[in-house]
């Protein structure tokens, strides 16, 4: 490739980064270290001590808090994954199999249900660990869509 392309190209990058950064990305993609998990903790815990002015404990505390909800949330990942498998095999046969296709479909509530508890655990978490500032100015950041749950 010609030397004068590379800029372009890096350029180019950085931009598309931006860009997905500013509409909720974040996690090792738009740090630059390529593809990976796209909800993670480094950019919302940055946003979060940087916008709400953070102590030290207050980080560690909510560093553990969307440590916790990540996980969740990857495990429902792996759930829609599976319930899919599910609702393949029910069309498989020759006869709809109606009791795996409800089967499947009763993961993904399971599964939703779990996350939603687990985003009530850290939203109250969250709560308690803020002070009336902070809780004001994170209500402003949800609100606005600076950050998302």
């Amino acid at each position: 490739m010609h030397p004068g392309f590379l800029h372009w190209r890096r350029a180019r990058a950085c931009a598309q980064q931006a860009a997905h950064a500013a509409h909720g990305g974040g996690g090792y993609e738009a740090a630059g270290h390529g593809p990976g998990p796209m909800f993670g903790v480094r950019r919302p815990l940055r946003v979060m001590a940087h916008e709400l002015e953070l102590d030290d404990d207050q980080v560690e505390a909510l560093a553990r808090i969307i440590d916790e909800l990540k996980t969740h949330r990857a495990q429902a990942a792996v759930d829609e994954r599976r319930s899919v498998g599910q609702l393949a095999d029910g069309l498989l046969g020759n006869e709809f199999e109606r009791t795996k296709v409800t089967e499947a479909l009763h993961l993904r509530v399971q599964s939703a249900e779990r996350l939603r508890d687990a985003i009530v655990e850290a939203m109250a978490s969250t709560h308690a660990l803020l002070r009336p500032e902070q809780r004001k100015k994170l209500s402003y950041l949800l609100r606005s869509g600076q950050l998302t749950i």
